[in-house]
């Protein structure tokens, strides 16, 4: 495992840094428990020390399994990271009352690195009229918050005020070789190192979309015409670090062998490592992806839960994969049994939207979500949908 040092305060943390919004999963949809507890410390032992959660990840499971995976000597061997939700803050007191939940959950009498989370602009403004400077000040002075930072999700002009409204330790955004000019991107990234903030990567494999292990073939012709050989998931961490100016990458780790993998990777990336011609090869397979790629939804879930049931991700990806693969057959029958509700859910149909709008409202990446669900609707929804839906209930053995 490679380290780099977080610039204000010294310390030397892993270069792969475990995210928590994703861990395995039972059938029925809670936390498998004691796989994800293995994982954790499976993944501690070999070196990872930086770990990631928040309070809404997994209806608010994630923070209480980590502080149980913890356990053991465990919490003493890494730096915990958790999200103070501020979009459910209406009060000062909401803020405290928050925080020290969240050490409850935890486990333990300090949040390492404590992030406001999902800023942009107006979210910003909205907790500094209600006492975030001072809530941050003082949490930090009796020692429930060692580092403040915030994660980001905004226009790069917001952030740059947010970095210069208060003397952080870090930050957290989105980055990746599709993500080079949007939200923060490379401007953001660099305006925050210079003023000496840690910085910590999301989204580095945009959602796994850049780590399928057989990529559309017009990317994969670019990774199979270089002069060495990577798997996309490697080529695309290898690409976020090797920017000298990232500290941690997150990492949404939930298989086994996905673990493997990134750690492996990450025993090998220094910065500036790639060379000319290899970064040109990114820079290529992301122009591809660019014209194949319809909606650029990273499934954070954040647009979750649905007034009307829609499974907002689940569509977006079966749609991006059809126009990737250009499987529409395959699409079509994968979005009937997904969205059908015979797996055991309720349908989740795309034309179930009524366009209320609620979900524009929390996408971090700004989709006109609505506007989307209605073209995915027209494309995967035609005549044949319940003769597939019937299919699919054969299939599975459900009839």
């Amino acid at each position: 495992m490679l380290y780099r040092k977080m610039p204000k305060n010294g310390d030397e943390l892993s270069i792969l840094g475990f995210g928590c919004m994703r861990l395995p999963v039972t059938k029925a949809g809670q936390i498998d428990e004691p796989r994800a507890i293995r994982q954790i410390r499976s993944a501690i032992d070999r070196g990872v020390n930086y770990l990631d959660t928040a309070w809404p990840y997994h209806a608010g499971e994630s923070e209480t399994v980590l502080g149980r995976a913890l356990a053991d000597g465990y919490r003493d061997r890494v730096r915990v990271a958790t999200k103070l939700p501020s979009w459910m803050i209406h009060s000062r007191e909401d803020m405290d009352t928050f925080l020290n939940a969240q050490l409850e959950k935890l486990q333990t009498d300090r949040i390492d690195y404590y992030l406001l989370h999902a800023l942009a602009g107006a979210p910003w403004d909205r907790l500094n009229t209600l006492g975030v400077a001072d809530f941050l000040d003082r949490a930090k002075a009796d020692g429930r918050i060692v580092n403040a930072g915030f994660s980001f999700h905004g226009r790069l002009d917001d952030f740059k005020r947010i970095v210069d409204g208060y003397p952080w330790e870090f930050c957290q955004i989105q980055y990746n070789y599709l993500d080079e000019e949007n939200q923060a991107g490379r401007q953001g990234l660099q305006y925050a190192a210079a003023r000496d903030l840690g910085v910590v990567i999301m989204e580095p494999l945009r959602g796994g979309n850049l780590g399928l292990p057989a990529p559309p073939p017009d990317v994969d012709a670019v990774w199979k015409q270089a002069p060495v050989t990577r798997t996309p998931v490697e080529w695309a961490l290898r690409w976020v670090w090797n920017h000298p100016e990232v500290t941690v990458v997150l990492s949404g780790m939930n298989e086994e062998a996905h673990i493997e993998e990134n750690m492996a990777i990450a025993a090998r990336a220094l910065p500036n490592s790639l060379t000319e011609d290899e970064i040109k090869r990114v820079d290529e397979a992301s122009r591809k992806y660019k014209t194949l790629m319809k909606v650029g939804c990273t499934g954070c879930g954040y647009c979750m839960p649905c007034p009307s049931d829609v499974s907002i991700p689940s569509c977006f990806e079966v749609y991006n994969k059809m126009h990737m693969f250009g499987n529409a057959e395959e699409a079509k029958f994968m979005y009937a049994i997904r969205m059908s509700g015979i797996i055991g859910q309720t349908p989740g149909y795309a034309s179930q939207c009524v366009q209320c709008g609620e979900c524009l409202e929390k996408c971090p990446q700004e989709i006109e979500i609505p506007d989307f669900l209605e073209k995915v609707a027209d494309e995967l929804e035609d005549a044949d949908l319940e003769n597939r839906v019937r299919m699919g209930k054969k299939m599975l053995n459900m009839d």
